[in-house]
């Protein structure tokens, strides 16, 4: 069945699904084994080993590339296992790699401590500012790798604009896309080449599981990528995949209470008076709002903020609260709160973290779908709390 008439919300629940040959069951079997039985020497059913291809795998897969527009996608175990298996697969000794300067920690964990010493660099620029990617470019230049929104100042990259310039150049443009999902963001439509999700978060929903994927219009890269998984044992697990096929079927109707609660704690936010500033796409305050309004179908789900008083004020504000929990993921039903420096980036330089944006008070919060006043109510009291005690009230400004 043809999806591409659909809405996004029939195609997460329909979209690349067939039901089983066995029993017709309405939810896609878990094939929960290692390896599959030969017919006869050579022969099988398209399947022989897990590591290689599992039928409740190749499921997720169809799903999400119905949900990505293309033709196919490659699921891994976790996202930093679909980026490893992408660089794997595109890069070599000499070649040179242009990454956005507030990316993901595990990203810049790979590319410093594993494929430098490999001989492939990564160069870490602001790509929000074109002039600047245009610059870093060099002969050896294979990829250009943006995160947009950044992790976790939710700076915005120019997809089109990044776009038409590697195209000019002949370099592949891939975008990690797990903070909106094709859902608020359509990364091809922008003209990129690859699309990476980290689905632990906002595809599975549900904190259940960790999982990645790649999608591209590339079948000879796509195929490419199975073969360097099947080598690297990165691929999905079976059950992984099962309980994300379910999580995905809600994506859309999810993202939208996310992105209401989220406007609405950002802008309760920004109106506390301890508050120093808010990062949300969402708040005409938000330097790239326009730009965000043009890319995206929605501001997303994530919001990040610093307190006057600092360091120690967002150390007794996350200790103090009680119902949002401290925890390192995002994306998921419950709300999440995260101190970057000492979790997602806290391998950085303290000096390179600063330079960022990415400040020792920085909080991280991934809204999730409790009632929105319930959660004011507690960051409320927590920021109260936390001004209370002492070297942390607004005397730090």
């Amino acid at each position: 069945m043809s999806t591409k008439t659909f809405h996004e919300a029939t195609i997460a629940i329909r979209g690349g699904r067939a039901l089983d040959s066995h029993a017709s069951s309405i939810l896609f079997p878990l094939y929960q084994t290692g390896n599959f039985v030969h017919d006869e020497v050579g022969v099988d059913k398209g399947y022989s080993y897990s590591r290689v291809s599992n039928p409740t795998v190749d499921a997720l897969e169809k799903a999400i590339a119905a949900l990505e527009g293309t033709a196919s996608a490659v699921s891994f175990r976790t996202g930093m296992a679909a980026i490893t298996t992408l660089c794997f697969t595109l890069l070599r000794s000499g070649d040179h790699v242009i990454l956005s300067d507030v990316v993901y920690g595990g990203t810049i964990r790979l590319f410093r401590e594993v494929l430098d010493h490999l001989g492939i660099q990564g160069e870490f620029v602001d790509t929000s500012n074109p002039d600047k990617v245009e610059a870093a470019i060099q002969s050896a230049t294979r990829l250009i790798f943006i995160e947009t929104p950044g992790n976790p100042t939710l700076k915005i990259t120019d997809i089109q604009t990044i776009s038409r310039i590697a195209r000019r150049r002949s370099i592949l443009l891939a975008v990690d896309n797990t903070f909106l999902t094709p859902v608020l963001q359509r990364p091809f439509d922008l003209g990129a080449d690859i699309s990476i999700l980290s689905t632990t978060k906002y595809i599975d929903g549900h904190n259940a599981t960790v999982g990645g994927s790649i999608a591209t219009h590339d079948e000879q890269l796509s195929e490419r990528l199975r073969l360097i998984r099947k080598t690297l044992g990165t691929i999905q697990a079976p059950f992984e995949a099962w309980l994300t096929l379910q999580g995905l079927k809600t994506l859309p109707m999810r993202l939208r209470l996310h992105c209401a609660g989220a406007l609405r704690i950002a802008q309760w936010l920004e109106s506390h008076p301890a508050v120093k500033y808010v990062f949300y796409p969402g708040l005409p305050s938000f330097p790239q709002q326009a730009l965000a309004a043009e890319q995206q179908r929605g501001a997303g789900g994530i919001v990040a903020f610093e307190l006057k008083g600092g360091a120690e004020a967002a150390r007794q504000t996350l200790n103090h609260l009680r119902l949002c929990s401290r925890a390192e993921s995002l994306g998921g039903l419950e709300t999440l709160v995260t101190h970057p420096s000492t979790t997602t980036h806290a391998d950085l330089d303290p000096s390179l973290r600063q330079a960022l944006g990415i400040s020792d008070g920085l909080i991280r919060i991934s809204v999730g779908l409790e009632d929105p006043e319930d959660l004011i109510a507690d960051f409320n009291q927590a920021i109260a709390a936390a001004i209370a005690q002492p070297g942390a009230g607004e005397a730090k400004q």
